[in-house]
């Protein structure tokens, strides 16, 4: 009788076969993790509600506060329109900076230094400065313009997030192996053509998540812009809490500005990380 063959596993074999539906655990318990913090902020805001000082009957206070609630999402809408305009300009202008940051010109070490000053300068000196150095408005061809103050401070918060943007872009080519630079330069095309053609389509998803994270932080920082005057969500809570003049509503009102805030910037910061996972997988 013929000896039986011995069949050897291979590795494919040996490696453990992934459970189906892993994917979707891993979905279900970030979403978990996601309304668990969500419930907590409510929670935590729902007890300091409860302990805050009562002047009135708590119904009362709710329904001050609900007459209040359109003047409080107008506000809010204001911090987005800053936030929104503010990563827009900052991305146009981060991007050129970036770019020729990446030069050994005279150009680029002005990039650089841009990138150095505005990284570490005060938020609030920003705002301060375009707020009060801007005219409050300009003539063009005989036609008076205002220049209203977010627009303002839209500009002081464009400039921390261009040098933000213009580090990030950098970060991204950095990314890039230096061998497809080499590649395309054998190719005859310039380094310009390398930059456009070859390297920016790749860092693009790079640049996603650290962008989007740029963003959220600039939106907590459209804070800021009620210390110039801007009817902005924290002005308003500031006039809603003077107005009803009553402990418990000033504490709902703080409240539900901290709960706006987060239920903005949260799934940004959910979303950042979810693409930072799909993009290092792939």
């Amino acid at each position: 009788m013929a000896p039986k063959a011995i069949v050897t596993p291979t590795l494919a074999e040996l490696a453990p076969v992934p459970e189906h539906g892993t994917r979707g655990k891993q979905a279900g318990h970030r979403f978990a993790s996601g309304m668990a913090t969500a419930l907590g902020v409510l929670i935590v805001g729902a007890l300091l509600w409860a302990v805050a000082p009562e002047s009135g009957s708590r119904a009362e206070t709710l329904a001050r506060f609900v007459e209040w609630t359109p003047a409080l999402a107008h506000g809010f809408a204001l911090n987005v329109l800053i936030s929104v305009g503010a990563i827009a300009i900052g991305s146009a202008i981060g991007l050129v900076v970036g770019a020729l940051a990446l030069s050994n010109s005279f150009a680029g070490r002005l990039a650089k230094l841009w990138v150095q000053a505005f990284r570490n300068a005060p938020w609030l000196v920003l705002i301060y400065f375009t707020t009060y150095v801007f005219p409050f408005e300009f003539t063009v061809f005989g036609t008076t313009l205002p220049f209203p103050d977010w627009l303002k401070v839209t500009l002081g918060l464009a400039l921390p997030a261009s040098a933000n943007i213009a580090e990030v872009f950098r970060g991204a080519v950095a990314s890039i192996p230096t061998t497809q630079w080499e590649a395309a330069s054998s190719l005859a095309f310039s380094r310009t053509q390398i930059l456009l053609h070859v390297v920016l389509p790749q860092c693009v998803r790079r640049m996603l998540p650290p962008w989007m994270n740029v963003y959220a932080i600039i939106t907590m920082g459209t804070a800021l812009s009620s210390l110039v005057g801007i009817h902005d969500l924290i002005d308003t809570a500031q006039i809603a809490s003077s107005t009803v003049a009553r402990s418990s509503f000033t504490v709902l009102t703080y409240v539900a500005t901290l709960v706006i805030f987060f239920a903005y910037c949260y799934p940004i910061s959910q979303i950042t990380r979810w693409l930072e996972r799909r993009f290092v997988a792939a």
